[in-house]
């Protein structure tokens, strides 16, 4: 049976990410973050034996090492591992806006670092697998389309993701690991940070934002996942409708 890791796993993309996986009879370690957030124990309800819950904040390498030595105590092989974790920081106006400089870390550390800590820890776990590399990125790491004038933490944490994701391709790839950098779109998400906000709301001032909801994402992203390319040899950022994107 197909294992696969992920991070993020206990809300929005994430947890669907999982749900999909599982209905393909996978076996999922679901890293969670927000330890009061029901939302995965529902999911482990549905799935008791494929389900497992892993306390994992990938911010934090004492984490990542507590969750790769927790998942090697239930098995000796790892597939997947997808970095779908992330955190979005703050941005300015344009250059000459005040910012707190402080908070351009937390994303750094989150998307860019968690990516890097996740790979270290779990590649011994996966040298048995098919050995897939997965990392949710986003348009809004692409240097050559960038459109947007604000100073953003969250935009400059994804460019240093495919960054990373590039130097890992280029010393992975030839060990036989294969790779997927995938942009989910506009994904609507729920802002959860603790249980007490059950049932998780997708609007914003009484708006809905964003184009696509989760679980659709989640469902172009898990094929793209699973299916072999005939081109692995090249690293490129697919999104949820297929296309290809500079980054």
């Amino acid at each position: 049976m197909n294992a696969v890791v992920i991070t993020g796993a206990d809300r929005n993309l994430g947890l669907e990410m999982a749900r999909e996986f599982l209905k393909r009879d996978w076996t999922v370690y679901a890293g969670r973050y927000l330890m009061d957030l029901p939302l995965l124990d529902a999911l482990q309800a549905e799935y008791p034996q494929r389900l497992k819950i892993v306390p994992l904040d990938v911010s934090s390498e004492a984490s990542v090492a507590r969750a790769a030595e927790a998942v090697a105590a239930e098995t000796g092989r790892i597939d997947m591992l997808i970095h779908n974790a992330a955190g979005f920081g703050d941005h300015a106006a344009g250059a000459g806006g005040s910012m707190d400089f402080s908070s351009f870390m937390a994303p750094y550390n989150i998307n860019c670092l968690g990516a890097v800590r996740m790979v270290r820890a779990f590649l011994p776990l996966m040298q048995a697998g098919m050995k897939r590399l997965c990392f949710v990125s986003s348009e809004a790491g692409a240097v050559s389309v960038a459109h947007r004038d604000a100073i953003s933490s969250y935009c400059m944490s994804k460019t240093a993701l495919n960054m990373a994701v590039r130097l890992m391709f280029n010393k992975l790839r030839p060990m036989g690991y294969t790779f997927r950098l995938y942009h989910p779109g506009w994904v609507r998400s729920a802002k959860i940070e603790h249980a007490g906000e059950k049932p998780p709301s997708f609007e914003v001032n009484g708006k809905l934002i964003g184009k696509f909801w989760p679980w659709e994402s989640a469902a172009s992203a898990v094929p793209q996942f699973i299916e072999d390319r005939d081109w692995e040899d090249r690293l490129v950022l697919i999104d949820n409708e297929g296309a290809a994107w500079p980054f």
